[in-house]
């Protein structure tokens, strides 16, 4: 199993017993998970993974449970890496790949690392989690925690897809809306966290999710047969994701695993909540708080993230860039990716496409690169978003199942 020794804080380096519950260090930083690859790489071979799971936990040796019996897995990861040809040729993108975590348990990337998260709280003992959630974190955490028989608490805004609030409720989770966005909700997390005996998943206040978040890194490794792609775009509102993947990446060298240099990481926001595209445009290694923010991907209305140094450290050291699109134009582009691929994403996953299509035009990117768009969760979670593209209107022509057929 595990190679893990400890927990290190990403701002001062103070190292933290990984046997114990841990949230921030002392010093307010995000703490990450530590390993023992030399150890890992005598032990344990890449030949040998097409053998383990079909699941994330392939990755079991660098990943932090130690008990086999503490995993608390519902199939996620191991998603498909989808080659966009026609898209790709529309775009004019010679290697265009979509890689869709829609498909995971619970309809999203989030699964990944609910799933880490919770199998760390089992072996450490813990009954009782809470999170603050933009909606599909909640829906993960509600999910692996009834498959774990934990008891769920989960703070969402009021306005959250309706989706998310019904699948929180279904699996027996404890919810309460709140007027406000996730760091209001957060804010109630934090507070009655240590009164109620709750353990705070919220993002990077514990280091076990972006453990399994950086599996998809390893599995676009995998899907390339060790040869890292020449650029990665994803959708970032915590952003636990990117800066799992790059550090997957660091292990992965360590490992001796990957051929070439890393990808560019492409941060991508929405116009309505861009505080990670401000400060990468300014220069700055911390984000300011984006006032009044919105977007219909709510899973990118984050107007401060807590790991906005980690982001920023990795858009600059990969040679990537962060940019900001408009709600109207991430719809369109799901439209789009839909009609042409079949796939069916998310607006952050969408917001990729256009993205994609500025950064070829600008010449940052060649068409004969390498480049994945992360889909980070399906469209079907987002049908009052898309539903505002597909107007219902009374009178129109019947079809011939009796539905009604609206003119675009």
């Amino acid at each position: 199993m595990t190679t893990l020794t400890h927990l290190e804080c990403s701002r001062c380096g103070a190292r933290h017993d990984a046997r114990a519950p841990q949230n921030l260090c002392p010093c307010g930083g995000p703490l990450l998970a530590r390993y023992d690859l030399a150890t890992a790489r005598e032990s344990w071979n890449r030949d040998w993974i097409p053998n383990g799971p079909s699941s994330m936990w392939r990755y079991a040796p660098v990943l932090p449970v130690s008990k086999p019996q503490a995993i608390v897995s519902l199939g996620e990861g191991m998603t498909p890496l989808v080659r966009a040809q026609r898209l790709g040729e529309r775009l004019g993108a010679a290697q265009l790949w979509i890689k869709d975590d829609g498909v995971n348990p619970t309809g999203s990337f989030k699964a990944r690392g609910l799933s880490c998260a919770i199998s760390m709280a089992v072996e450490l003992g813990v009954r009782k989690v809470a999170i603050p959630s933009a909606g599909n974190a909640a829906g993960a955490l509600a999910a692996y925690a009834a498959a774990a028989g934990l008891e769920a608490h989960i703070f969402l805004p009021r306005d959250v897809p309706q989706a998310n609030y019904i699948e929180c409720k279904a699996s027996g989770a404890r919810v309460t809306l709140v007027d406000g966005l996730i760091s209001d909700c957060a804010r109630i997390v934090s507070e009655r966290a240590a009164r109620d005996g709750w353990y705070d998943v919220s993002t990077l206040k514990e280091p076990y999710r972006i453990e399994g978040k950086k599996t998809m890194g390893y599995e676009l490794a995998e899907h390339f047969r060790w040869t890292l792609p020449d650029a990665v775009f994803y959708p970032t509102g915590g952003g636990v994701g990117l800066i799992g993947m790059w550090k997957a990446f660091a292990e992965m060298e360590e490992l001796g695993w990957t051929v070439g240099r890393r990808p560019k990481m492409i941060a991508v926001q929405m116009e309505g909540c861009q505080p990670v595209v401000r400060a990468f445009e300014r220069g700055d290694e911390h984000c300011e708080l984006w006032e009044d923010a919105w977007t219909v991907a709510s899973g990118l209305r984050v107007p401060k993230p807590l790991g906005d140094t980690l982001i920023l450290r990795a858009l600059r050291e990969s040679g990537g860039t962060a940019l900001a699109v408009s709600d109207e134009a991430a719809l369109e582009a799901g439209l789009e990716l839909a009609a042409w691929e079949g796939i069916f994403a998310a607006p952050e996953g969408a917001a990729c496409v256009v993205a994609l299509r500025r950064l070829l035009a600008s010449g940052f990117l060649k068409p004969e690169e390498r480049i994945v768009i992360y889909n980070t969760g399906a469209g079907l979670k987002y049908l009052e978003a898309y539903s505002t593209r597909f107007p219902r209107q009374a009178g129109g022509e019947q079809d011939k199942l009796g539905g009604l057929i609206t003119p675009r």
